[in-house]
């Protein structure tokens, strides 16, 4: 398979948004992906593909979820930005997606906000960090191993 046949399976950037925010939404008020579905008409498996925007969901189906969500159809759309810029340099956003989408990620993003103490969460992060880069270090020696 070539990568320009690759690069036209990966969803659309405004669908993993949209995808995200359904999640975030679903989350936030503790709503199980089953209700969701049942709420609206489907399967807990749509909701499911949803959400990894492994399909897109329809103008039909996304005002069922605002209402099954008790928010709005812009919510899903806030902090897109530019629609100019959507098809542009994504900055790193599919990463913090992809990251979001996985029940550690989503989990750590909940309850990270709690930890009141601002020097706290700075050592937080500093011990993530400090783990990221001895993982590439790690990644790094692994490469240069196989290349021997």
């Amino acid at each position: 398979m070539t990568k320009d046949l690759e690069l036209d399976r990966a969803p659309n950037p405004v669908d993993r948004h949209v995808g995200l925010r359904i999640r975030l939404r679903r989350k936030e008020l503790g709503v199980s992906q089953e209700r969701l579905a049942e709420s609206i008409g489907l399967t807990f498996q749509q909701v499911q593909k949803y959400e990894r925007a492994a399909n897109r969901v329809s103008a039909s189906k996304l005002w069922e979820m605002a209402r099954a969500l008790k928010t709005s159809v812009a919510y899903f759309y806030e902090g897109l930005g530019d629609p100019a810029a959507v098809n542009a340099e994504n900055d790193g956003r599919d990463t913090v997606h992809d990251f979001l989408l996985t029940p550690e990620g989503m989990e750590l993003a909940t309850l990270f906000p709690r930890v009141r103490r601002a020097r706290v969460r700075r050592r937080l992060l500093d011990l993530v960090r400090t783990m990221a880069e001895e993982s590439e270090l790690e990644d790094a020696e692994q490469d240069a191993l196989e290349e021997v």
